[in-house]
């Protein structure tokens, strides 16, 4: 068996349900209509970025859009065409779908501790976007984060030991400070954001790839979670 047709027979590719998401079936639904091939590829990388920001505007302002999810249920239910990875914290004050005021089958959620990158968080996003369609990478990190935290003071838990370690880096870079000082743990998060970005350029010549020719975006960006912004990170 080939890895296409492994993948096919798992309906990862995006032609196995074109009809059961088109547009005439998703129309008059409250909301705006699930993603389809056609709308993922209309979109570009700086697009997609730009309908996060608004997502995220919108959630602050609490004036979020009306989806009827039961159907949203049903339309996805074919198969899907997310036109943004994030790959976030685990942490619960931070679920993506709502700060960024989006829907069932817009975003591909990869969630760890930290949100750190390891093999596994690579392969992921290698088929969210050579094999889905995915334009945009988002490392989000956020305010008062725990697994900061534990690698500022150098927790060792069991496993846990390994995956705080992988945010050292980003505290040596961040210079001397406290788990304790807020605005420390802030500076940490984003050093930590920016090195996975790196990691991600570094260990995926796939992704690399894509980021080269300008098919899909990789950005950071911090959640703050005492007021619910959310602050892209400069390039």
């Amino acid at each position: 068996m080939t890895f296409a047709i492994g993948l096919a027979s798992f309906g990862l590719f995006a032609s196995a349900s074109a009809r059961a998401q088109s547009p005439a079936e998703t129309a008059g639904k409250k909301g705006p209509a699930v993603q389809t091939a056609e709308s993922q590829a209309a979109l570009t990388p700086a697009l997609v970025l730009e309908k996060l920001k608004k997502g995220n505007a919108r959630f602050l302002e609490n004036n979020m859009r009306t989806r009827d999810w039961v159907a949203k249920v049903s339309a996805t239910a074919g198969g899907q065409y997310p036109f943004a990875t994030i790959l976030a914290c685990m942490d619960s004050r931070a679920p993506i779908e709502i700060v960024f005021d989006q829907g069932i089958g817009d975003i591909f959620g990869v969630r760890v501790a930290g949100n750190v990158v390891n093999e596994d968080v690579l392969g992921s996003m290698e088929y969210a976007t050579k094999v889905v369609g995915s334009k945009l990478l988002v490392v989000l990190g956020h305010t008062s984060c725990g697994a900061v935290k534990g690698s500022i003071d150098e927790v060792e838990l069991g496993n846990l030991t390994e995956l705080l370690a992988k945010i050292r880096p980003a505290v040596s870079a961040s210079g001397p400070g406290s788990s304790k000082d807020d605005a420390y743990v802030t500076k940490v998060a984003q050093a930590n954001a920016s090195q996975v970005m790196k990691e991600i350029d570094e260990k995926s010549p796939t992704i690399k790839a894509q980021i080269d020719a300008g098919t899909v975006g990789l950005v950071g960006a911090i959640y703050d979670v005492s007021t619910g912004k959310v602050t892209f990170l400069p390039e």
